[in-house]
C-alpha cells in the first residue's frame, strides 16, 4: 500500500513547492523587476512622500474643489472591506429615489440639465477609481469657480488627464478622479489646495 500511496505523496509534495512556493516567489519577482510601481498597489503619494491613496481604488472627495467620483455602495462609501454594489434592480423605489436626487443634486451643483450616467450609477465593486469624461467636464465649472480659475483651465488639466479606452476598444474613454484631483493641486497651488 506504501508503494502505491508514495507516488501520490511525492507529486503532492512537488506541486505543492513548484506551484505554491517558487511559482509566486517568481511572478512577484518578475512584477517587482518590471512593475514595481502596479505591484505595490499603485499607490499616489503626496507632495511630502506620503501616500495619499491609490490610482487603483476610488475614495470619497466632496470638496467643491474637486472632481467628484461615481456613487459608492461599499459599505458606507468606498470602504474596501465591503465592495460590492447596492445589488438593487432598475425597478427598485429606493434606487430609483436615489438616483433621482443624486441627479438633482448634481444638476443644482454642476449647473446641468444633462447628467451622465456614471454620475448616479455605482460601479459593481463601489471603488471605482475613474469617472467618464462627461461627468468630468461637466464638473469642471464648479471646481473653476471654488478654486477662482477660468473654466478652460479647469477643462485643460481634465482633458490632459483623460484616457482612451485600452488599445483603443477595451473598455471605455475614463478620468482618474484621485489623479486629476492632484494634477488641479498641481496647477493650481494658490487656490485653495489642500
Amino acid at each position: 500500500m506504501l508503494r502505491s500511496i508514495r507516488p501520490a505523496i511525492v507529486m503532492v509534495a512537488f506541486f505543492t513547492l513548484l506551484l505554491g512556493l517558487a511559482y509566486p516567489l517568481v511572478v512577484t519577482g518578475a512584477a517587482q523587476a518590471l512593475f514595481p510601481a502596479q505591484a505595490n498597489g499603485s499607490l499616489v503619494r503626496g507632495p511630502n512622500g506620503q501616500v495619499v491613496g491609490s490610482a487603483l481604488i476610488g475614495q470619497p472627495f466632496a470638496d467643491a474643489r474637486y472632481l467628484h467620483p461615481r456613487p459608492s455602495a461599499a459599505g458606507d462609501g468606498y470602504d474596501a472591506a465591503g465592495s460590492s454594489g447596492s445589488n438593487l434592480g432598475p425597478l427598485n423605489e429606493d434606487l430609483k429615489a436615489r438616483v433621482a436626487g443624486d441627479a438633482a443634486a448634481i444638476r443644482a451643483a454642476d449647473g446641468s440639465g444633462v447628467v451622465p450616467a456614471d454620475a448616479v450609477t455605482t460601479s459593481a465593486s463601489g471603488l471605482d477609481p475613474d469617472i467618464s469624461p462627461a461627468y468630468a467636464r461637466l464638473q469642471a465649472r464648479r471646481i473653476a469657480a471654488a478654486r477662482g480659475v477660468p473654466v478652460q483651465e479647469v477643462q485643460s488639466v481634465i482633458d490632459q488627464q483623460a484616457k482612451g479606452a485600452l488599445l483603443g476598444f477595451i473598455g471605455q474613454p475614463r478620468v482618474n478622479v484621485l489623479l486629476t484631483n492632484r494634477a488641479l493641486d498641481a496647477r493650481f497651488p494658490t487656490a485653495g489646495a489642500g
